[in-house]
């Protein structure tokens, strides 16, 4: 085959303009995908042949399948030498349980002389080079953002769909242009606010349907309480319900169990999410509820209605007015958060093939993966296995120092290992086709030329804000192609050249150090690719600049820094965590140790204020604000939410029961205080307690609470315990209190 042109390669060779889904049609003798297009503002469909595939490593492993399918030799040297083609999923299927039986093997298994791709809509954009949203803007589209509140009894602290009297109070719904809908629960009863919810979704023929949580919490519950009505979800474009399966989610360290749901011929977008992932990088959200991320974007309104959670249902009968303006505001802030997270995902479907709600769920390992297929696909050659899991020696970092710096910089070397790649010029060893570095250098010429239209001033906004999403999308895809280079389940992994980068990457960095030093400055924090320095004092922006010129000088072709934060304090406290002052005073906190959700609100509360204070030069204040916050523990100040810790229910309490009984499980205060309770929790519930008693060390499990049982008449929260945990809290914080006098501002603090 000819090769292909670099647009080709990048954004797939058989363009598709206003493609906004694609849908499985299976058939009797011969399948079919429906194609959903969006051009001029209309939607139209069309179907097209499907022929679904495997790979083999030889033919003979289907050689008594009957009936035979098509079997296409590859060219190469790769393992998987051999494409079979089915005319249905049914026969694909059918293939498999023979090549189970004959091979022992799975298809999950990563020994298995087979590999199948078992999302038909990915076969087919694999297959036919297609991709999504050609010549459309994000605003092009149609969305229907959603969000319900529910009830759940002054006794318990989360909503359950399961129980009967948690019905649905509310749902509103907006599509970001304007039109806004709240079907109320005080004029509809539940059957009857399900039923006008399917009609308008049925009617407004969204091509996305968004929401915050929105495969945690709202579509389940949804589901749970229309099957209670014996009420059909016929929300697909096609009539159809709902489809949804078990799934996870990782972000980084962070793993979310969720139930993906997805309707016929739409994307389903949850931008909790989306906000997990964006805040792997920026690692700047205390947590990621939809008002935590609407401040953190400066979409919150000012005057936004905010009801607590527990007190959704009281509101709900005694002040409807207040409810309804909540509900509007939560489904206004929706609709201003999913543009913003939404972009760099929408952005990736103009490159990738998968549908849109794929990409914003698939790891980036697997869309580098998609890549190379398409393309080793097109030119029918053969494909590798995986090379079996293996350690090297990981990126280069380090902590200098601990404790406050004042006028800290940031430098970061721009796509560090992608560019070391590029430098080298190695593809990985399974990549005879050399379609790994192609994609790398064509995504960052792309990338640059993204930068440069972005900035052009006669685009519209919304013009600009793609190219520059695209930028993004960019920047992000190209630092994964190192990353995938050690993944384990990567076709073309290759562990030696991962560990050759990464070698190079540490030698260059630890150069960086040396020559920060060299020029009088003093490096905080290295973290893989960017270093958090100070520089010399007394620098004036004539000298600052010839600093970085100097320190650019030693840097290697093809190796390019960029000085891309200046902060006026930065607090150091252990390594990948730390809190910088913005120029505008904000605080923003990096890292689990200074956010930890392990901690009562009101521990949380004095660990920011903490670090304000001393970020802000007002150390001074510390023991008086201290003082305070202890006065507040002692005189009971406190409402019990700030005392409160609460957890989820993985299991029913019985199931815990049995565990422990039987010796698997210690004693854990948020099932003790439910068994306890005389109340019917069930896994999924979420239990809030406090922790009584009159000594700091009692068994927790033993003196928790319920917090919706707490008297405010009759005060029994143990002020011993909490009281112990501030001052343990202070005393931590204390040894690490900075020096306030005789200090240089320039220069760090040590504590």
């Amino acid at each position: 085959m000819n090769p292909l042109s670099r647009d080709e390669l990048v954004y797939g060779f058989t363009p598709e303009p206003g493609l906004v889904a694609v849908e499985h049609a299976p058939g009797e003798t011969a399948d079919a995908m429906t194609l959903f297009l969006r051009r001029n503002g209309r939607l139209s469909t069309r179907q097209e042949p499907f022929s679904p595939f495997l790979w083999l490593t030889k033919p003979d492993w289907l050689a008594d399948l009957k009936p035979a399918p098509e079997i296409l030799r590859l060219a190469g040297s790769n393992p998987f030498r051999a494409l079979a083609r089915f005319p249905t999923w049914a026969a694909l299927e059918h293939a498999l349980g023979h090549l189970r039986k004959a091979t022992g093997r799975t298809p999950s298994d990563p020994g298995a002389p087979y590999f199948v791709l078992r999302d038909p809509v990915q076969q087919f954009l694999l297959d036919t080079g297609r991709t999504s949203f050609g010549g459309l803007l994000l605003p092009d589209l149609e969305f229907l953002f959603l969000d319900i509140e529910t009830h759940s009894a002054p006794d318990r602290d989360f909503s359950n769909p399961d129980r009967e009297e948690d019905r649905i109070l509310s749902i509103a719904l907006a599509d970001g242009k304007g039109w806004e809908h709240i079907l109320d629960g005080h004029e509809l009863d539940e059957k009857a606010l399900l039923e006008t919810f399917v009609e308008i979704v049925r009617k407004r023929d969204p091509d996305v349907v968004a929401g915050h949580n929105l495969f945690k919490f709202d579509l389940p519950y949804i589901a749970a309480r229309a099957k209670r009505h014996r009420l059909p979800l016929a929300l697909g474009r096609d009539g159809s319900a709902a489809e949804s399966h078990s799934s996870r989610f990782t972000a980084a360290e962070r793993t979310v169990a969720y139930e993906h749901v997805h309707l016929h011929g739409r994307q389903v977008v949850d931008t909790y999410l989306l906000a997990l992932a964006y805040d792997v990088s920026h690692r700047a959200m205390e947590n990621h509820s939809l008002k935590t991320v609407a401040r953190h974007f400066g979409v919150a309104a000012p005057h936004r209605t905010y009801i607590d959670g527990r007190q959704i249902a009281a509101t709900f009968r005694s002040d409807p007015a207040a409810f309804l303006r909540y509900a509007a505001d939560d489904i206004r802030e929706t609709a201003a958060i999913t543009p913003i997270l939404l972009n760099a995902s929408f952005a990736q479907s103009l490159i990738l093939p998968l549908p849109l709600e794929s990409i914003c769920l698939r790891g980036n390992a697997g869309k580098v993966e998609s890549l190379l297929l398409r393309e080793y696909l097109r030119a029918r050659h053969s494909i590798p296995a995986p090379e079996p899991p293996r350690t090297f020696e990981g990126g280069y970092t380090d902590l200098f120092f601990e404790g406050l710096a004042r006028d800290v910089h940031h430098c970061d070397v721009r796509s560090l290992y992608p560019s070391i790649l590029l430098r080298e010029g190695r593809n990985p060893r399974s990549d005879p086709l050399g379609i790994f570095l192609q994609l790398l250098a064509h995504l960052r010429d792309f990338r640059i030329e993204a930068k440069k239209r972005a900035r052009d001033p006669s685009l519209s906004p919304a013009a600009a804000g793609r190219w520059d999403a695209l930028q993004a999308t960019f920047k992000i895809l190209i630092n994964s192609f190192y990353g995938y280079l050690g993944f384990p389940q990567a076709r073309f992994n290759d562990y030696d050249l991962a560990a050759a980068v990464t070698e190079q990457g540490r030698d260059l960095l630890r150069g960086m150090v040396a020559k920060l030093r060299e020029l009088g400055a003093m490096p905080i924090e290295i973290d893989t690719d960017g270093i958090y320095f100070t520089p010399p004092s007394g620098l004036d922006a004539k000298a600052l600049d010839r600093f970085q010129q100097d320190f650019r000088s030693h840097l290697p072709e093809g190796i390019e820094v960029e000085f891309d934060g200046r902060f006026p304090a930065m607090f150091s406290y252990k390594m990948k965590n730390y809190a910088l002052l913005e120029d505008d005073g904000t605080v923003v906190l990096k890292g689990a140790a200074l956010k930890s959700r392990g901690l009562e609100p009101y521990l949380r509360d004095f660990l920011r204020e903490w670090i304000t204070l001393t970020l802000q030069g007002r150390a001074g204040e510390i023991p008086a604000m201290a003082a305070r916050r202890r006065a507040e523990v002692a005189g009971r100040k406190l409402p019990v939410a700030a005392l409160a810790k609460t957890e989820m229910l993985t299991d029913a309490p019985s199931t815990y029961l049995k565990k422990r009984e039987a010796g698997g499980k210690s004693r854990q205060p948020a099932y003790e205080v439910a068994i306890h309770s005389g109340r019917a929790f069930q896994a999924g519930d979420a239990v809030a307690y406090y922790v009584t008693g009159d000594k700091k060390n009692v068994p927790v499990h033993a003196n928790a609470r319920l917090a919706v049982g707490f008297d405010p008449s009759n005060r029994d929260e143990n002020v011993p315990y909490y009281l112990a945990k501030l001052d343990a809290l202070i005393k931590k914080l204390d040894a690490r209190n900075p020096e306030t006098t005789g200090t240089n501002d320039d220069q760090p603090t040590l504590f």
